[in-house]
């Protein structure tokens, strides 16, 4: 029994580092450790190889817990305020500093502090832009109830309102993008001039030359933010994964619920 015990114990941890080194191949193998473990609990220490099945399994379902408590009471506002605000404290954001001076040196410039809220969740942006690349440069802090993380975000803009993007978002996104808009995920660790060098990359495969780019006005950043957001959520209505209710608002219908698992199941398996 210790020996299992043991045994059970050496592979979840193994499993939990391999995921821990942020690289496809190890990552990849940490998730399918974690489904061993799993079933190695149910099998050895459960005696029983249907509940060792029953365990693996269940780690494909769990998203359900939360769509179904959480996410299907949760109503998003269709329109978002975005405006000017002052910098999250060091205490709030310690890597601000930093990530923004890093990001400067690559030759961007500060262009505005801005947010939005709703609800329990608070949005900070870092607005950057580099105007000899046409790109634009985003820090952005996303704090809900009991969860805060930040990512890093370099968009490029063409003037019939194409992006193109690339970002460190460290979660599947949960909703579907609009024909016009393009997102790479950036996966792999390393400093801002990884993603900016990744972004330029993928301009390239897409096909765009620089001087299909356009910057976005100073004076109308926050109408064209808020635009950017408005799109998103329409083209979900239209899509049926959202659904308008009162104040304004939309909510995830059973279609958007699905999507959402289909989108935990590929962060789960890392395949985007």
């Amino acid at each position: 029994m210790i020996s299992n015990l043991l045994l059970v114990a050496g592979v979840g941890v193994a499993s939990v580092a391999l995921r821990s080194f942020q690289h496809p191949i190890f990552t990849r193998l940490g998730t399918l450790g974690i489904f061993v473990t799993s079933f190695l609990a149910g099998w050895l220490l459960g005696g029983s190889i249907a509940m060792g099945i029953a365990l693996a399994l269940s780690w494909l379902f769990l998203p359900w817990l939360e769509i179904l408590t959480r996410i299907r009471r949760m109503r998003l506002p269709v329109d978002r305020v975005i405006e000017s605000r002052r910098p999250p404290t060091r205490t709030e954001f310690p890597n601000l500093s930093e990530v923004s001076q890093e990001i400067e040196e690559s030759g961007f410039e500060y262009i505005d502090d801005l947010g939005w809220d709703h609800d329990a969740t608070k949005n900070y942006y870092r607005v950057f832009e580099h105007p000899g690349k046409r790109l634009q440069a985003a820090i952005c802090l996303s704090e809900q109830e009991d969860l805060a993380f930040f990512y890093i975000t370099v968009t490029a803009r063409t003037s019939d309102g194409r992006t193109i993007s690339t970002w460190n978002y460290p979660f599947s996104y949960g909703l579907k993008l609009e024909p016009k808009t393009k997102i790479q995920r950036f996966l792999a660790p390393g400093p801002f001039r990884s993603l900016l060098a990744s972004q330029e990359q993928f301009l390239d495969r897409e096909g765009y030359r620089r001087e299909e780019l356009v910057l976005v006005p100073h004076e109308t950043l926050i109408a064209t933010l808020q635009s950017d957001m408005l799109g998103q959520i329409t083209h979900n209505v239209d899509a049926g994964l959202l659904q308008r209710v009162e104040d304004n608002r939309v909510r995830y219908t059973p279609k958007g619920m699905f999507f959402l698992w289909f989108q935990f199941l590929r962060d789960l398996l890392r395949l985007s």
